[in-house]
């Protein structure tokens, strides 16, 4: 575990500067537009591209030194920002400058995330893989716990630019420590000995839908690729609409936004914690679907609550849930899938859920905007119905969506565990060959 410890801590200081330009950038934008589908283009943006490269993501990560993927990633990430630093220090910084830097960013970052996932198993025994994949998680929701509090602090006093100067900085610190850490390539198997053999025969289609085909007659895993793209949709509506709720129901209060998002973070590392020491459930599906369930709970009551102080605990409980969800969810697919072919297996996965994710942030700015908040305002059609639980001022409309989204998350969980084929996906294989 020491050598991805290193790895693990370095990316942990350059998420840190990267959530911190990020929150920055939201309150800068809302700022010049109060307008949901204004941020949620960001999301989408960023997923649009994204899927291109994805196609395409997993021959990168099995084929190419995934030492050199991730260190690639950092320095596009690096170089974005300092392109974002010039212009906003010119004043010639727009809203359209920041989706061109997140989607040029997205995809990079995707490549980045296959290629740290699919080393998991090269650096860490399969007895830790759960722990090292709630580091994982622990990454993100660590960078969470300081980085958005920080930005809602520092915004009024440094604005954009300052922390943008933040975020190049961690930069920095991640390259080093890259620098310093050997990621051993996977030895290839005999399954994949002939698939090198045959490659020139193959076509590049055959190559792009290798997951799909190797997922397909397996039921078990079909079921759970099912389940948590599901899971990503509902979840994504939320997500999209998390952040203009917020500032709309507090008066664009930088501060509330940065400390409910640090409450998530908090939350998230908390659960990650608990789940290395603890190791998961001993049947990981359970471990996916309880997660799902209590995740759309803690968001109902999220979206229910007016104040900062219904918003800040329902998020630390609402990210609790993730990293078991999360960890549980990717330690079954590493145990299914043979090392060698993990990198177009789970850009698969990844694809599948950013397809989805991307119809979810188009379509839930312009819903929130246009539909949801018009029938919440006095005299809508939706505000007798909803107006006690949600009232009618501004973000009403946005925080009824936010709810039905979240009860989606749950239902999903729920009916999970009626699936009998999803009771049966970690039974062992009788091969982890692409035809097994």
């Amino acid at each position: 575990m020491r050598t991805f410890t290193i790895l693990w801590f370095g990316q942990l200081v350059s998420a840190i500067g990267s959530t911190m330009t990020y929150f920055g950038s939201v309150i800068w934008m809302w700022s010049l537009s109060e307008s949901a589908t204004t941020l949620s283009l960001g999301g989408f943006f960023g997923i649009a591209t994204s899927l291109v490269l994805t196609l395409f993501s997993g021959i990168i990560v099995d084929r190419v030194n995934r030492k050199l993927l991730i260190l690639i990633s950092d320095l596009v990430a690096g170089l974005s920002t300092v392109v974002l630093l010039i212009l906003a220090l010119t004043n010639n910084l727009q809203i359209w400058h920041l989706y061109v830097a997140i989607a040029i960013n997205t995809p990079f970052n995707q490549i980045q995330i296959l290629a740290y996932q699919a080393s998991i198993s090269l650096l860490v025994s399969p007895q830790h893989y759960t722990r090292a994949t709630s580091m994982g998680a622990a990454l993100n929701y660590g960078s969470s716990i300081l980085a958005p509090a920080l930005a809602g602090i520092c915004y009024p006093a440094i604005g954009l630019v300052g922390i943008l100067v933040i975020d190049i900085l961690t930069f920095g610190v991640a390259i080093i420590t890259l620098l310093l850490t050997p990621i051993p390539q996977p030895q290839p198997s005999d399954s994949e000995s002939i698939s090198q053999q045959t490659l020139s025969q193959q076509t590049i289609w055959k190559q792009i839908t290798f997951g799909f085909s190797y997922v397909w007659p397996k039921s078990g895993l079909l079921a759970l690729l099912t389940v948590t793209t599901l899971f990503g949709f509902a979840h994504d509506i939320g997500a999209a609409i998390y952040e203009p709720m917020i500032l709309a129901r507090s008066g664009g209060d930088s501060n509330i936004l940065g400390f409910a998002a640090s409450a998530a973070g908090a939350g998230g590392i908390t659960g990650a914690i608990i789940v290395s020491i603890w190791g998961g459930t001993k049947r990981r599906i359970q471990g996916v679907l309880s997660g799902m369930m209590g995740a759309g709970i803690s968001k109902i009551i999220f979206g229910l609550g007016q104040t900062a102080f219904i918003w800040i605990p329902a998020q630390f409980c609402s990210s609790l849930n993730f990293p078991l969800m999360g960890s549980s969810d990717t330690s079954i697919w590493l145990t299914q899938v043979s090392p060698d072919i993990q990198g177009r297996i789970l850009a698969m996965r990844s694809l599948m859920r950013q397809s989805v994710s991307a119809v979810a942030y188009l379509i839930a700015g312009p819903l929130a905007d246009y539909i949801f908040e018009p029938a919440m305002q006095p005299g809508g059609v939706l505000s007798p119905l909803f107006s006690p639980l949600f009232g009618t001022g501004k973000g009403a409309g946005i925080a009824l969506l936010y709810v039905m989204s979240s009860m989606g998350l749950f239902f999903i969980g729920f009916w999970g565990f009626q699936s009998k084929t999803l009771k049966n996906v970690e039974k062992p294989v009788s091969s982890l060959s692409p035809n097994g």
